[in-house]
């Protein structure tokens, strides 16, 4: 094994004909950082050049999972007094899930343990995409008093049915299944056969193609296995297809489910603005027609989430004291349009803006 490069946080090597983005981060999940997402940058433009590199493989380092999301924390302790420090994260790191869409070479992602937010954006957005067993899989912003961002809006409306509005709306951890039954993952890969799969890659030619990455990963594939949520997607089905989220807890309350009970309980912890936003930019997300064009709204939204308490009180209960016991600052009927308003408007400039 020939090192290309060390970064403190992702090491970036090549092994044989792949070209290897470990982020290493454990003690923080693998949490994203700006070094971090730089250094993915540089790297995906320098194997994107080398005839050597066939293909690109992103995994996390530790034993927890591939990534558990941005750093919050940075753009908790600077969005109010340097609001430019969280703008330019989410700028570089939408900048970066767009490019590993359009990744002239196949991008392999190993999904195993937690993924979620960044790390959706990181995985969910490449051409090959591997869940395990041990895969744990979420968008769990609305919690957060954030909104579901990195191409999610892209990614969740394409899900069977209302499925991505559930994930996207709840913020609910799934595994294997449902990750691959919504669009979000391909194929299945026991944990115990990871090393393996990373050897048979690295053998390939500096030749290879995307067929022949799809011919590997299915040596080691196995059967997927089944997941008890999907039986709900009907009562999914139903009680998510409004536009509205009032429409969405009224049908959840008449559904008169377990499911539908749960389900309604653990919505009404979430942000009331973090909903409503979520919903819009889904449905928006629905209608567009590139994931770019999504990523340019979800831009926008962010630079609104710098002056919304929500994000702010949502963070302090997650990650800074950790009492799980936010204290939103409105409820449904206060996130009035005009409240939505400010954060469907870009004042700064447009997130590609002199992108090549």
């Amino acid at each position: 094994m020939e090192m290309q490069a060390t970064f403190p946080e992702v090491i970036v090597e090549r092994q044989g004909a792949i070209g290897r983005l470990r982020l290493n981060r454990p003690r923080a999940l693998n949490s994203l950082n700006r070094t971090m997402i730089r250094a993915i940058a540089a790297a995906l433009t320098e194997f994107e050049r080398d005839p050597a590199i066939a293909a690109v493989l992103v995994t996390g380092e530790g034993e927890r999972g591939l990534c558990a999301g941005g750093d919050i924390r940075m753009i908790y302790e600077s969005g109010r007094e340097r609001p430019e420090e969280g703008a330019q994260f989410w700028r570089e790191e939408f900048i970066v899930n767009s490019r590993i869409s359009a990744y002239s070479k196949p991008y392999v992602a190993i999904m195993d343990g937690i993924v979620m937010g960044g790390g959706v954006g990181v995985s969910s957005h490449g051409s090959h995409r591997i869940v395990t067993e041990r895969t744990r899989f979420a968008m769990p912003e609305t919690g957060i008093g954030y909104f579901t961002d990195v191409g999610a809006t892209w990614l969740l409306p394409r899900a069977p049915g209302e499925f991505g509005t559930y994930l996207g709306l709840t913020g609910r951890d799934i595994g294997a299944a449902a990750v691959i039954h919504a669009r979000l993952g391909d194929s299945f890969v026991p944990s115990e056969r990871i090393d393996e799969l990373v050897a048979i890659l690295a053998s390939l030619p500096a030749s290879a193609k995307a067929e022949d990455v799809s011919v590997a990963i299915r040596t080691v594939s196995a059967q997927t296995p089944a997941s008890a949520l999907l039986d709900h997607q009907p009562v999914i089905d139903r009680c998510f297809a409004s536009d509205t989220v009032e429409e969405i807890l009224g049908a959840l309350e008449n559904e008169g489910t377990d499911f539908s009970r749960e389900t309604l309980d653990l919505l009404k912890t979430r942000s009331a603005i973090s909903l409503k936003l979520t919903l819009a930019l889904l449905r928006a997300g629905r209608a567009s027609a590139s994931l770019d064009e999504c990523l340019e709204r979800e831009y926008a939204a962010t630079l609104g989430m710098l002056s919304n308490p929500d994000f702010y009180e949502g963070v302090r209960a997650a990650v800074i004291d950790k009492d799980r016991n936010p204290k939103w600052s409105v409820g449904l009927s206060q996130v009035t349009p005009a409240v939505l308003d400010r954060f469907q408007r870009n004042e700064g400039a447009p997130l590609f803006a002199g992108q090549a």
